[in-house]
């Protein structure tokens, strides 16, 4: 096919039942981009003997190098099938588990997908997870297609099961008795092609049966059913029977296709039998050029013949036509999951919201129907990719123009030269020629001016320039045009309140009033995606995928544009990768800071996992999904962003402090008794000595500690809270955010409604937490929980415990309880309490790192205040109290792009407290200590910091799951790199029908850095590790452990100097945040050692 016109895709974009958009799923280096590659070429937009070998949509020079792709890319296909032309928008995704975000973004605007399986790895952690981001955008449920990528030397009887949908998708019970077939990959549904990428042929089922069926006389439909399966051909009763296995015939599949296929493998690329090959050419009726039959290389060959034989292009595309729906084919259901944003349901959206389900159906292009866009990310663009910047070619009439020029400018160089060479002649007709010099030269300086200002601009002009940011998104309905005026609503923007608070019929070119999370921005420019090209339309109509210049300050990475301020914000997108591993950022000329802010917070945009955070140190931190994630952002940052010179820190290796119940055997696993608890007491005894006014800890682990001004004495005790209790806390934060949100507005007299599905999960929430927390020491824990936290949406809980008082409950949301008036006192100094826990719980004792997992009950609250002061201003204690959470958080999230997400809780809180009550502090009346509110937040934080610290405490460490692909020969290296470095297999099987054993680990991510390098090495490339976040897990050993028994005395030794992880985790981060840590520097100080071996 030659290369498709601009013009007949912008034709073909007008047509949306003609339309496919789609996207290339698998897992790392099974071929996604050479597949790519042999599509883009069928345009002719690259070569065909480049297919394969350019990686066409690997634009980036990283992409090169490494040979992966790390970004989506995008491009427009033309391709006729028939009668019929179509329109493919086909985006290309990474495979690499770090860059699995923009797999996400690729999902979102599709509507179906080529997941590419190679047969001899087969379905790999990766092919699960992006089929699982597939189900997530209900993409898959509407239907999706498989390409299964054969290598040609596949052995006689080990042709791979493809169809085994299975090992994808794991159905519940209740489907068992449905008609599900539909969903199955199999060849004989036709919804999988057999093909190789780089050597460019790929056939169906259908293929072959439209080719044998008129040579065996056997109808097509019969053959499709039988070509994939058990079948065989018998010759003498000339029909094809079933049982091929058992009776030890050739399966009809291995006998009709490929035997054909190897049998010219066999005849081109192994014994090159020229003959041969020239009978195959002769009888499939073939043309191949002489040159490529000359050719010294056996694969060009092979390529010419395979690409006319059985075109992959050809056999992709009509797959993808005939299986995958357009845009107007869209589900109800899809459309309702897209409008319904996280809480609320599809139902308790406004009524003119809700209308606009029909617009996302209808899918229509008319000017009036909505525009409805989603923007799924933010891309960089050099300045020169973009059309406008783009040299264009010269017209006739300039390059007549700069003809003349040239001629001009000879001429005087002529004459110059002369006039040097004889200057008595020139001084004679001087006069006679001064006036049409004069002439001359005036022409040529205006023609030479206007050629300039046609052509070059200034390099100063060009320098100033900032960097462009082109929006990727697709048109749901409407028309887009340029220069059109739109709403960009954000991730929190709410319908409901805009249609109250803006006037009837109301649109974007209209003055519009500040509403939240609302803008109004003009679309400058509109591009069509082309690759490593930019093409720039005028319009753009519904159901096409679209490239928007001039919204990089409206959007920071991804938003809904429309026309319509009834249109709800899109479901966000999810990411499989968390972003996880950190390093902190400074320029190497500290003059250079401003250049790092800014480049900071254009990579932030740029990149739809990276996150910038500003640590209360000052500290820049990048965040990033994993190390090659890591290192493509440092060097976006080098050599696009900040383009300055800086250094990045060691990884910084998040942990989590926690508390264990009290072993029952010490380190050489001999029955303690008593003894761990006693010494656990008499060391904070020693330590309570030291202070005059410490806290007084008991037996039981409570700590009682009284504030400075001796007004308060808070009892509190630390509980470990169950393993299945933090797991179920962890993943709700949500719905304890919901349910925080609801108490908030509930002391400021309003009401937050919230949907039935929301109430029903968090009822259920509360029955699981009420099944984990078991046992007498949690009779009513449940009800008695006072909060969350850290940030009050943690892991951690604070029970009630304090006899006589009775405050609001957390459950409020389900019960609908009106708060109960109590005693001023208590009710003013509630949350100094609440904010103490939050501060304990954001830095624990061990290494200032957040705690998980611990639940601090308050057991006593006494308060001796005079009666003056039972009287005291809300606004203050809690501005104090606000400031002191503030100052205290560890990271200041998204400042670099200048946003605060705490800043619309804490005005909320402001006026919550200032609804308390407005009386002042008596004006007789000084505390030399300050506000005592400020004083019991402290009190609370100590006291929760030496209740922690009462019991056995441990080290949390982030955990890798690590899947590995390996054969036999390398197994015992891969154990040992796993076991060197921390690792913990978890299982090991073999791939049915291969030599490959599928590993299955944990590795703590302290240790991950450098293990896929190292694994590579050690294992000469043939096993390459995955490496997925996965969950916290306890460290076993105690930092703090000293040999307290006879036994570890004599088993470890006085000193007990043997490697401890955990302290030595622990000192890691006490040292990088600048913390004491008790270590000896120099050991034998008097003992000198010289390099001779006798002095």
């Amino acid at each position: 096919m030659g290369h498709t016109s601009l013009e007949k895709l912008i034709r073909l974009q007008k047509k949306t039942s003609n339309i496919r958009n789609i996207c290339i799923l698998a897992h790392v280096d099974h071929g996604k981009t050479t597949l790519a590659d042999c599509l883009v070429a069928s345009n002719g937009i690259i070569s065909t003997r480049l297919a394969g070998k350019m990686r066409y949509l690997d634009s980036r020079e990283d992409e090169q190098i490494r040979g992966i792709t790390m970004k989506s890319s995008a491009i427009s296909l033309h391709f006729t099938s028939g009668e019929s032309e179509y329109l493919i928008n086909l985006i290309d995704s990474p495979g690499h588990v770090d860059f699995s975000s923009e797999v996400s973004t690729a999902v979102r605007l599709c509507d179906g997908a080529i997941v590419v399986v190679d047969a001899v790895e087969g379905v790999c952690p990766q092919v699960n997870a992006v089929t699982g981001a597939l189900f997530t955008s209900k993409v898959l449920e509407e239907r999706a297609v498989k390409e299964a990528e054969l290598e040609g030397a596949v052995p006689e009887g080990e042709v791979p099961e493809l169809s085994g949908g299975e090992q994808v998708y794991d159905w519940s019970a209740g489907l068992e008795e449905t008609d599900d077939s539909h969903l199955y990959f199999s060849p004989d549904q036709g919804n999988v092609v057999f093909a190789s990428a780089f050597d460019s042929w790929g056939f169906s089922i259908h293929q072959f049966a439209q080719i044998y069926c008129q040579k065996m006389g056997i109808r097509s439909e019969v053959l499709q059913k039988t070509l994939w399966g058990d079948f065989y051909i018998n010759p003498k009763a000339k029909k094809i029977m079933k049982g091929a296995q058992s009776k030890g015939k050739k399966p009809l599949f291995v006998q009709l296709v490929l035997d054909n296929i190897w049998s010219l493998y066999d005849a081109v690329v192994t014994r090159r039998d020229k003959e041969k090959v020239e009978k195959i050419v002769a009888s499939l009726g073939l043309k191949v050029m002489a040159r490529d039959l000359r050719h010294s290389d056996p694969k060009v060959l092979l390529s010419a013949i395979c690409s006319q034989w059985l075109p992959l292009s050809q056999a992709v595309l009509s797959m993808v036509c005939e299986r995958l729906p357009s845009p107007s084919e869209m589900s109800a259901e899809r459309v309702e999951k897209l409008m319904s944003v996280g809480t609320r349901r599809f139902d308790s959206l406004p009524e003119k919201t809700q209308q606009l389900k029909q617009a996302f159906l209808d899918c229509v292009s008319e000017d009036s129907a909505p525009v409805i866009v989603f923007v799924s990310k933010m891309f960089a663009v050099d300045s020169k990719a973009l059309p406008q910047n783009k040299q264009r070619p010269l017209t006739q009439e300039e390059l007549a123009q700069r003809r003349e020029l040239a001629r001009q400018r000879h001429a005087e160089r002529q004459a110059t030269s002369q006039i040097a060479e004889d200057p008595d002649s020139a001084s004679a007709g001087g006069a006679q020629t001064a006036t049409p010099t004069n002439n001359t030269n005036t022409d040529a300086d205006a023609l030479c001016a206007q050629t300039e200002a046609l052509s070059v601009k200034p390099a100063e002009e060009e320098e100033e320039k900032k960097e462009h940011f082109i929006a990727f998104a697709r048109v749901y309905s409407g028309v887009v045009r340029r220069g059109q005026r739109v709403f960009v609503l954000g991730p929190k923007y709410d319908p409901a309140l805009t249609l109250r608070t803006l006037p009837e019929g109301c649109s974007a070119d209209d003055t519009v009033p500040s509403v939240p999370h609302l803008a109004c921005c003009t679309l400058e420019h509109l591009y069509m995606l082309m690759g490593r090209e930019l093409e720039e339309l005028e319009e753009v109509p519904a159901g096409n995928v679209l490239g928007i210049a001039g919204m990089e300050d409206f959007i920071l990475k991804s938003a809904t544009v429309s026309t319509s301020p009834a249109c709800p914000p899109f479901t966000p997108l999810n990411f499989e990768a968390t972003p996880i591993v950190r390093v902190a950022i400074e320029p190497k000329h500290p003059s250079e800071m401003p250049k790092l802010v800014r480049g900071m917070r254009l990579l932030n945009q740029a990149d739809p996992c990276a996150e910038v955070l500003i640590q209360e140190t000052g500290e820049h931190v990048l965040v990033t999904a994993g190390e090659v994630h890591l290192q493509r952002c440092l060097d976006d940052l080098r050599e696009r962003f900040a383009k300055i010179e800086i250094s990045a820190s060691k990884p910084i290796i998040p942990f989590r402090e926690t508390i264990i119940r009290p072993p029952k055997v010490d380190m050489v696993n001999e029955d303690l008794g008593r003894q761990q608890k006693v010494a656990v007491i008499h060391q904070a005894k020693e330590e309570q000595s030291k202070y005059h006014e410490g806290p007084q800890v008991d037996s039981g682990g409570l700590v009682n500690l009284t504030t400075p001004n001796k007004m308060a004495t808070i009892g509190v005790r630390a509980v470990p809270l169950p393993e299945e209790a933090t797991r179920l806390l962890e993943g709700s934060a949500e719905l304890i955010r919901t349910m925080e949100q609801f108490s908030l507005f509930a002391r400021e007299g309003k009401t937050l409604e919230i949907s039935q599905k929301t109430l029903e999960q968090i009822q259920e929430f509360r029955t699981r937490l009420e099944g984990h927390l078991q046992g007498w020491k949690w009779r009513n824990a449940v009800e008695r929980i006072w909060a969350f936290g850290p940030r009050r949406c943690g892991p951690n809980i604070l029970l009630n415990g304090v006899e006589g008082y009775q405050r609001p409950s957390v459950w409020q949301c389900l019960e609908g309880e009106k708060e109960k008036p109590e005693a001023a006192t208590l009710r003013d100094f509630d949350n100094s309490i609440v904010n103490g826990f939050q501060l304990a719980t954001l830095s624990g004792p061990m290494c200032e790192e957040p705690l998980m997992g611990v639940c601090f009950s308050v057991e006593s609250w006494e308060m001796k205040l005079a009666p003056q002061f039972t009287q005291q201003d809300s606004v203050e204690e809690e501005t104090t109290s606000r400031q002191g959470s503030e100052n205290s958080d560890n990271e200041t999230r998204a400042a670099v792009s200048g946003e605060s997400e705490s800043g619309g809780s804490n005005e909320a809180e402001a006026s919550s407290s200032s609804a308390g009550g407005q009386s002042r502090w008596r004006g007789d009346v000084t505390d030399c200590y300050g506000p005592f509110s400020g004083q019991l937040i402290a009190a609370m934080k100590e006291a929760c910091r030496h209740a922690f610290q009462a019991k056995p405490q441990r080290l949390m460490a982030a955990m890798y799951t690590c899947e590995i692909m390996a054969t036999a020969e390398v197994l015992g290296r891969v154990y040992g790199v796993l076991s060197k470095r921390e690792g913990r297999v978890l299982n090991e099987e073999m791939k049915e029908g291969t030599d490959m054993f599928i590993i299955r680990a944990v590795l703590p991510v302290a240790e991950s850095f450098g293990f896929a390098d190292e694994m590579r090495k050690r294992t000469s490339g043939l096993a390459s590790p995955q490496l997925v976040f996965s969950h916290w897990e306890v460290i076993s050993s105690d930092p703090f452990w000293v040999p307290t028994t006879e036994e570890e005395y004599l088993h470890f030794g006085e000193k007990a100097d043997s490697a401890n992880q955990a302290l030595k985790y622990m000192n890691a981060v006490r040292k990088r945040k600048g913390l004491y840590v008790e270590e000896k520097i120099v050991e034998h100080a008097e003992k000198q050692r010289t390099l001779g071996k006798n002095k």
